[in-house]
């Protein structure tokens, strides 16, 4: 079993021109959070001729994070909401902002700032970048904005039903929009932009807010603890590594074509809740157990039953993926332990 370190070295090992990053600067932001992250550790592990800046909002989780990186000269740590306007006089030649809280809670409590951080910092960051020299946008979108479909796998020209009632409909509904605005931004201003669909993602170094099912299964296991489950579990998912997820991401940007989308998932991955559940209680010697959530819980819940993706599009780039979900379940675990 290789560790997450073991898996990030891999990704050099790809089919991918790196010399079209040298001598750039790249822009992450979101950078604190679980594909952000692990898209920095890649970068750089590559012994880049680049200059990577992580962008998030918590200097102190950044330098916990990313201790074996602060003291390089090639990392740079800026505190910055992407809600706000970006101050200052550095040319980000790529850009790739995943700055969005993505845990249920926060589409209980803050829906207006999950909102803001797609819409408003897709707008400030644009605007920047086309005032700074800009290459390219990579926007981080999500497989939500499919929304309930037919069952079938998506495609990335499909579209299901979203509520738009519902104040939980905040992220589905701010990617949608927020996907259609970086084509606006391509269309009008010739910028270079692709989008990326994650499916739902797991991996080690999520965020201590995160209470995505993935982390509260990983943090029962990892505190010793039987698996709490808060529903039937009967939602069927893809599912996708993270350290998957950012070599796909390092695909789309140095491959995509200009204006194109591009789901991301592993298609041997995919899995109801209560499989996961069952997985990982396995993986940590677990059991595990029901328990009714009360209605504020209730309320972060996507209530998507089927969201599965077809990756032909991005396999078509030359991206593909080796292991399995067990393997790489074990190897997050092994991780946080």
């Amino acid at each position: 079993m290789n560790s997450y370190n073991d898996d990030i070295k891999t990704v050099a090992t790809q089919s991918l021109d790196w010399n079209l990053l040298t001598g750039k600067n790249i822009l992450i932001t979101g950078a604190t959070g679980l594909i952000g992250s692990c898209l920095v550790d890649v970068l750089m592990s590559e012994n880049l001729d680049a200059q990577i800046y992580a962008l998030g909002r918590n200097e102190e989780r950044a330098r916990k994070r990313f201790s074996t990186h602060w003291n390089s000269d090639k990392f740079h740590f800026l505190s910055y909401d992407v809600s706000q306007p970006l101050s200052c006089n550095i040319d980000f030649h790529y850009i790739i902002h995943a700055a969005s809280n993505a845990s249920p809670n926060f589409f209980i409590s803050s829906p207006v700032e999950v909102m803001k951080s797609n819409i408003y910092g897709t707008v400030n960051l644009m605007e920047y970048g086309i005032n700074h020299n800009l290459q390219k946008f990579l926007y981080v979108s999500s497989g939500e904005v499919y929304g309930e479909g037919e069952g079938k796998k998506f495609s990335e020209k499909d579209s299901g039903y979203i509520d738009c009632t519902l104040s939980r409909s905040c992220y589905p509904s701010a990617k949608r929009a927020t996907e259609t605005l970086c084509i606006c931004y391509a269309t009008e201003y010739g910028v270079d932009v692709n989008i990326a669909r994650p499916c739902h993602v797991y991996g080690p170094h999520f965020t201590e807010s995160d209470n995505r099912v993935y982390a509260q299964f990983i943090r029962n296991v990892r505190n010793d603890e039987d698996i709490i489950m808060k529903s039937t579990g009967e939602q069927y998912r893809s599912w996708c590594y993270v350290v998957d997820c950012a070599s796909a991401l390092l695909y789309i940007l140095l491959k995509g074509e200009n204006g194109q989308a591009y789901n991301i998932a592993d298609e041997n991955s995919c899995i109801t809740i209560r499989e996961l559940a069952e997985l990982t209680a396995k993986i940590g010697g677990k059991q595990v157990i029901m328990q009714l959530p009360d209605d504020q819980e209730k309320r972060g819940y996507n209530p998507v039953k089927t969201s599965t993706f077809d990756t032909t599009k991005l396999k078509g780039l030359g991206w593909n993926i080796k292991g399995n979900m067990e393997e790489k379940m074990r190897s997050t675990i092994e991780t946080l332990k």
